[in-house]
């Protein structure tokens, strides 16, 4: 299964662009010092204004800076500074996340220049154009050596193409004309062949490009959860503003006064500083960890609705089986025996370098423990076709021979043999139960049957039974008859399947799951998938698949692995988990900041009020200070964890709720009162105050 990356860099490959390496830790030494000017160029006004929460604590700095400046005392400066520092560290958390995708970003854009292309012109010939000059429709030739110069569908010809740029991937893949294999993506290379290339995206919409901006997060769309917690946290401060401001005029009419500095730093003490100053991070640090595991998420919404995923839809082919079937029985037909039949096999599959071929040389020897000396210098390989549908070897008057049932038996009959009575029955068989059977032949002899069945793969059934405790819905597809594909099911511990599946059987699951409520996820690459991924909630299409299928979808992976959607279902819920433990943090954590000012501020006016006064403070002066001291501060605190997420464990909704109040919650109440004691210690330690 695909495992979870470190942070990824994007560094020079050969002669192409760059692509992805893993190096750069959370806090890169050049990526903080970007961060940190990055911080100061973000308190424009223009900026700071998308986010209401750190708008007010400006607007208050600078109220702070002007009661400073006409009436200076060490308490109104040091509130002030303090201020500007609370807005300048939640500036700086957002720009470490922003960081990191920039970093990819500037060096894919050192790397990408304009490639040469020979477009085809409508008299056949071949004109040199810069890639820029592609438009959507042109015909593009490419042959060994040549960079692609724009993402598009090859039209004519097979070639080896090297796709290290996207994907990070040493070995080349086949990209060939038709089918589901024939997208090519720009600034990837052609290592054999000819092909003809149409172009399918317009200068500046390329896949790179939605890379750079992708990866950029400076630029990314707040997603519908973001902008709601946003509008809720803008609504309580707003609630606190009022509240604040109305304490003036009764301290005033108490006999009392309250200065504006204290009423200024009250106030940024009450509002949620501390999720509204992490919050664009942690959206920005999700999309982050998306792309370290060569995940490209055309939006926001589509990793956060991976978080709420319900129903998860996943091909068996490639995802809950190895994809390429092997070898697991030898059946001898007639008079022959296994061992004969496994020796004879064995030969015939020396030259085969398919993992089934494979299979078949390992069988063999672990089985019947034959040797494996390799194939005599007197031995002609007949390599695999298309047309024959067989494969093997002639040695020493032998023809020895195995593929397809149909094939060998006409090919026996044409040596003038005959076909055994009791093979039909057994192809039949081993087809019917969802195996594939490969039929071998020495001349005029059928000597058996190699059944060759996809393997469930290790660690896949405790793989679904973490998201099952997670409510999370698992259903096989396959176009398996039923009853292969319940053998299958039950074997990889699948909670239900789809078997004999259609693009409309596909698109009326979906449906049906959507219309009860549930948000669905699938994964898919060819161009039958396509409405079924544009249909799902989060449509995850595989790199290798077609045009059709990478634009219906709303993620892309770039290494085609279709197990990939179980790690962007646990990306995404790590994201909304995050999330919420700080948000959960930040709204215990102010409770406990009221402990702390309200006491100190009116208690000699109002005694009673002494019986809130927990942390017996030094003074008003050091009690409002050390909750704005501690306010800033916590801030820092938790950029690491707004940038790693908080860790996910496959749980029902009830235990997340109850793990947040529990650790966060009640740490977010505890955790002040501590912070806030020994900062006021310290104060009256160095005798500020």
């Amino acid at each position: 299964m695909g495992m979870a990356t470190p942070a990824a860099r994007l560094t020079p490959s050969g002669d192409g662009p760059s692509r992805p390496s893993h190096s750069r830790g959370l806090f890169d030494r050049e990526i903080l010092g970007r961060a940190a000017v990055g911080a100061l160029l973000k308190l424009d006004p223009r900026v700071q204004i998308r986010n209401p929460v750190m708008f007010v604590v400006l607007v208050g700095t600078v109220v702070t800076l002007l009661e400073a400046a006409f009436r200076p005392t060490v308490f109104s400066w040091s509130i002030t500074v303090w201020l500007l520092l609370t807005v300048l560290f939640a500036n700086f958390a957002e720009a470490v996340a922003e960081g990191r995708g920039k970093a990819q970003a500037e060096a894919l854009r050192r790397t990408r220049s304009d490639t040469m292309a020979r477009r085809v012109a409508k008299d056949g010939s071949e004109q040199p154009v810069t890639s820029a000059e592609l438009r959507r429709g042109d015909l593009v030739v490419c042959e060994a050596g040549d960079l692609i110069p724009s993402d598009g569908e090859i039209r004519e010809g097979i070639a080896s193409v090297d796709e290290s740029a996207i994907t990070g991937e040493s070995a080349p893949v086949i990209r060939e004309s038709g089918g589901d294999r024939s997208a090519v993506t720009g600034g990837t290379k052609v290592l054999s062949d000819r092909i003809v290339i149409e172009i399918t995206a317009e200068r500046g919409q390329t896949f790179m490009d939605r890379m750079i901006s992708l990866v950029e997060g400076a630029n990314r769309q707040r997603t519908p959860n973001e902008i709601a917690l946003t509008i809720l946290l803008a609504a309580l401060t707003i609630v606190f503003l009022p509240v604040v401001v109305s304490l003036y005029p009764f301290a005033r009419y108490a006999g009392g006064s309250v200065s504006v500095v204290v009423l200024v730093a009250l106030l940024v003490c009450l509002i949620p500083t501390t999720i509204g100053a992490l919050l664009s991070a942690i959206g920005i640090a999700g999309m982050d960890r998306m792309v370290q595991r060569n995940v490209l998420a055309m939006s926001g919404r589509a990793v956060e609705a991976a978080g709420d995923v319900q129903t998860l839809l996943l091909d068996k082919t490639g995802t809950i089986t190895l994809g390429n079937r092997m070898a697991s029985a030898f059946i001898p037909v007639g008079r022959h025996r296994d061992r004969e039949l496994a020796q004879t096999a064995l030969l015939s599959s020396l030259a085969d370098e398919t993992p089934e071929g494979r299979s078949i040389v390992t069988l063999a020897k672990e089985r019947f423990e034959i040797e494996d000396r390799g194939a005599p210098p007197s031995a002609t390989f007949v390599p695999f076709s298309a047309t024959t549908r067989m494969s093997g070897l002639d040695l020493d008057g032998h023809q020895i021979r195995k593929g397809a049932a149909e094939a060998v038996q006409t090919w026996v009959i044409g040596q003038g043999g005959q076909v055994p009575a009791d093979l039909e029955p057994i192809v039949t068989e081993l087809a019917r139960a969802g195996a594939t059977p490969l039929v071998v032949a020495d001349g005029q002899e059928i000597l058996g049957v190699i059944e060759l069945k996809d393997v469930v793969k290790p660690g896949i059934r405790d793989r679904f039974a973490e998201l099952r405790r997670a409510g999370i819905r698992t259903v096989m597809i396959t176009g398996d008859n039923p009853l292969t594909a319940a053998a299958i099911a039950q074997e990889a511990g699948v909670d239900d399947f789809l078997a004999e599946a259609t693009p409309e059987a596909k698109m009326a699951l979906i449906r049906q799951e959507q219309t009860g409520g549930k948000l669905v996820a699938m994964t898919g690459d060819g161009t039958n998938d396509a409405p079924a991924l544009a249909q799902a909630d989060v449509g995850l299409a595989m790199n290798t698949g077609t045009t059709a299928a990478k634009e219906a979808g709303n993620m892309v992976d770039l290494d085609s692995n279709p197990t990939k959607l179980i790690e962007v279902v646990e990306v995404g819920k790590q994201l909304l988990i995050t999330r919420g433990a700080l948000t959960t943090f930040s709204i215990a954590n102010d409770v406990a900041k009221y402990f702390a000012i309200i006491p100190a501020l009116f208690a000699a006016t109002y005694p009673q009020l002494q019986a809130l006064n927990i942390m017996r403070l030094h003074s008003p002066q050091s009690a409002v200070l050390s909750a704005v001291i501690f306010n800033a501060l916590v801030i820092v605190a938790l950029i690491p964890l707004a940038l790693r997420g908080v860790r996910w464990r496959p749980s029902g909704s009830a235990s997340v709720l109850r793990r947040n109040v529990l650790v966060y919650g009640v740490g977010g109440i505890i955790t002040p009162f501590i912070g806030i004691k020994l900062i006021d210690l310290l104060l009256t330690a160095i005798h500020l105050y």
